[in-house]
């Protein structure tokens, strides 16, 4: 039986008056949570779970997914408050005064550049960090985060006795004691040895000091940490027995949630932000610094590169022009492969990949006043982009997979498989980074009762139930896309690292195709 719930933070908890969930300064580089929405939330989920067709009680394992790179600081309450839960309390009530921080740095979060750079420096150099965590240091990261924070608040520093990823924060509030960080969530934080899977000690020294003692353990992805605790047990209803498994990121969870345990097997997951990733048996670094290596929950390796101006940017064209979702699609649809030569690159928010600090949208060929141009420009530049960032990855892919709220938009997907040339599968569930976690729990469970289920067979078992749709490429637009990705290469360095105007080669594709 698949259960399925959704909390919208604007609409749930609108107490914290958060759009979204987030809170954004002035410049829109620093954006927080607040840690007390979670643990509201995480509630919540288990109100409504009581109240539903779901027999609590046969529920034999949990696991959780959690955005990836976000930190909770706490004080020396939290260990004691956590462990000594009252049912008839909320969560947010006993739990509030055990932060040492009031706010969550999460992964929208860009203002780190100075804390990226020294630790980069103090670790030799971007190649170094590369092979050390299997990242560059990245502004989003939370060791440069941590930083920052000792930096900024030496005492506040002083006074936290954890520092959790909100994963393990989570988890540990079902298990009542303090839960470790898994490998794949782990290596998101510039922290962890990529290859041995501990903390590392030079990366530590490099963050803040005494940081070691204030990072939970590390674990592999399917560990079982615990038991549910008392509190839910005596409020919710829960078996005594049931299971808690060390909970994950969204990306490594959304790895499995999507199928992605053979060679060949990507994923696009379309969300508010972008991800392109997949499955690596063998460990392999982009030693350009764009891409990620984080622990796969197979134990294996897994590729990441993450777009920030994902469905924040495709909502912001959609509003400019007041469209629906399906009017956006439909002029979407009518418009041509490569726009008649007109690029865009989509900077509306501060980048990833690339690197760009500072948005700003720049447009060639055409100008904001231009609907369908705008709609064309803004897809087209998503996938070029994405294709032209992940060609360090050896493996490459044979289909794709798409989850995320926009994957249910085909026009989209049309597109992207005409720029990978690429074959895309949609399945019913999009929600892949909750179902990853739900997966988790459920081979833990089993091989815990001596079961030998792999995971092959756990997850294609599932996967051959839902409905799926196969969007194939239009073979006749490869030629169009792969001159496309020539000319938005140009572009980009055009804009971004002084190279020559290529408004030459701009023409010389109209002409050729137009």
């Amino acid at each position: 039986m698949i259960y399925r719930e959704n909390i919208n933070y604007g609409d749930d908890l609108s107490l914290y008056k958060y759009k979204n969930g987030i809170i954004v300064n002035e410049n829109s580089q620093q954006v927080h949570s607040n840690p007390l929405m979670w643990i509201e939330a995480l509630e919540l989920f288990f109100q409504k779970l009581f109240f539903s067709e779901i027999n609590v009680k046969s529920i034999k394992a949990i696991s959780g997914s959690a955005q990836q790179h976000g930190t909770v600081y706490l004080n020396n309450k939290f260990e004691e408050k956590v462990n000594n839960l009252d049912p008839n309390t909320s969560l947010v009530d006993q739990l509030k005064d055990s932060l040492s921080r009031e706010t969550s740095p999460i992964w929208m979060d860009s203002s780190t550049t100075k804390q990226c750079k020294e630790i980069r420096e103090k670790l030799g150099g971007k190649k170094k960090v590369i092979i050390l965590t299997g990242s560059d240091t990245f502004e989003r990261f939370s060791g440069p985060q941590i930083r920052k924070f000792y930096q900024q608040n030496p005492q506040k520093y002083g006074n936290t006795k954890i520092i959790h990823l909100i994963s393990s924060f989570l988890a540990s509030i079902l298990t009542g004691k303090k839960a470790p960080i898994d490998y794949g969530d782990g290596a998101g934080m510039n922290l962890m040895n990529i290859k041995q899977k501990i903390w590392d000690e030079n990366a530590l020294n490099a963050t803040a000091p005494n940081l070691k003692e204030k990072l939970p353990p590390l674990t592999e992805s399917y560990k079982i940490i615990g038991n549910i605790s008392q509190y839910f047990i005596k409020k919710y209803n829960f078996s005594p027995e049931t299971k808690i498994i060390a909970w994950s990121g969204d990306n490594p969870n959304s790895l499995i949630g999507t199928g992605l345990i053979k060679r060949g097997r990507f994923a696009f997951s379309l969300g508010t932000s972008d991800t392109y990733f997949g499955y690596l048996q063998k460990l392999q670094f982009d030693m350009k610094g764009e891409g990620h290596i984080f622990g796969a929950p197979t134990g294996d390796y897994m590729s990441l590169i993450c777009f920030k101006n994902g469905s924040l940017a495709r909502e912001k064209i959609k509003d400019d022009y007041n469209l629906t979702w399906e009017e956006f699609s439909n002029i979407l649809n009518k418009t041509i492969p490569g726009n008649y030569g007109r690029i865009m690159l989509p900077y509306f928010f501060p980048e990833i990949v690339p690197i760009v600090l500072q948005p700003k949208v720049f447009r060639f060929g055409f100008d904001e006043n231009d609907m369908e141009a705008n709609i064309r420009a803004i897809i087209e530049a998503q996938f070029l982009s994405m294709r032209l960032h992940s060609d360090w990855i050896e493996e490459k892919p044979k289909k794709i997979y798409a989850t995320g709220g926009a994957s249910a938009n085909k026009e989209i997907l049309q597109i992207a498989a005409d720029i990978f040339k690429t074959p895309i599968i949609k399945y019913e569930i999009t929600d892949s980074a909750a179902l990853g976690a739900a997966f988790r729990a459920t081979y833990s469970y089993y091989i815990t009762q001596n079961s030998n289920l792999k995971w092959e067979r756990l997850i294609d078992s599932f996967m051959k139930e839902q409905k799926q749709e196969k969007i194939n490429p239009t073979l006749t637009n490869g030629p169009l896309y792969d001159d496309m990705l020539q000319i938005y290469d140009k572009f980009e360095k055009f804009v971004l690292k002084n190279a020559e105007n290529p408004e030459i080669y701009r023409k010389e594709f109209i002409q050729k195709y137009y």
